[in-house]
């Protein structure tokens, strides 16, 4: 097997996980003889199942021959995740940047790289920083920058219930990072107002 090929999730204990699903409904006061204590374990599994998956896929890279070396950018990449503290769904867009170096990705791999990352439990500050490092490190860049803007179910719809709230992270690698020239380019390209502009 290749080192760019990702075999897609690893497996979950579904029997494990049905009746953990069943003993919380429960533990919250669901009758044992209803309709959702019968059907509704199964199906949170296979909704936690399906957010935690992705398809098998190869990271398929290409020779830079034409020496693009301008910014690279895939915007409004959707994507949905689950929040590590609280199992609840995040979701929002990502903006993926790369200043190109000797090798360039297909396009749809930016894309499926988020895809990627997205489907795990965690916050939404490491998954940026996963999709940047796993970027610089297989395409051997000159910078690399990820924006992900997301509703956060857990802080919109509990808690303080910031509806209509988004949170903003950024992770940028090399030139993205260290360069304010690339670093401002990016950053407005990424950003909304340039978005409805062009």
């Amino acid at each position: 097997m290749s080192a760019d090929f990702f075999p897609g999730s690893p497996g979950i204990d579904v029997n494990a996980a049905v009746q953990a699903a069943a003993d919380l409904l429960a533990a919250i006061g669901v009758s044992s003889d209803s309709e959702t204590a019968a059907r509704t374990p199964a199906r949170m599994v296979a909704g936690l199942a399906e957010m935690l998956s992705c398809p098998a896929w190869e990271f398929t890279t290409f020779p830079n021959r034409e020496g693009q070396h301008e910014l690279v950018l895939a915007r409004d990449v959707p994507f949905t995740s689950l929040c590590a503290h609280h199992l609840l769904p995040f979701s929002g867009v990502a903006h993926v940047g790369v200043l190109p170096g000797q090798r360039i990705a297909g396009l749809s791999k930016l894309a499926r790289t988020v895809e990627a990352f997205a489907a795990r439990m965690q916050v939404q500050e490491e998954l940026g920083q996963q999709i940047a490092s796993f970027l610089e490190e297989r395409l051997e860049c000159r910078g690399v920058g990820v924006i992900l803007a997301a509703e956060h179910l857990c802080m919109t719809r509990r808690g303080v219930r910031a509806q209509g709230s988004d949170t903003v992270t950024i992770a940028c690698r090399g030139d993205l990072r260290d360069d304010p020239v690339a670093r401002a380019e990016f950053l407005h390209l990424a950003a909304p107002q340039t978005r409805r502009a062009a």
